[in-house]
């Protein structure tokens, strides 16, 4: 049997591929990889080839967000809960 990548303990990894970072942002690989092209979510890193998302720079431009215009809502900000 070949060894775990994993071990045991509990938390999100700090790289994440595009499907992990999605669902990280409760987004559809599909949409955040749109929003990743629009430059309106954080660039990815690359490492021999594998195109990663730092966790860290996730969580800041959550928490830095601060919404856009009323007459610019979009989907973003509906699904991560801005929406009035």
């Amino acid at each position: 049997m070949g060894r775990k990548l994993a071990d045991e303990m509990c938390y999100p990894p700090r790289a994440m591929r595009a499907p992990a970072a999605a669902a990280y942002l409760s987004l559809s690989t599909s949409f955040f990889l749109a929003l990743v092209d629009e430059k309106r979510l954080p660039q990815p890193k690359r490492l021999r080839g594998v195109v990663f998302w730092d966790r860290l720079e996730l969580d800041e431009f959550v928490s830095n967000f601060e919404g856009e215009a009323e007459d610019n809502r979009n989907e973003l900000e509906r699904v991560l809960g801005f929406s009035k």
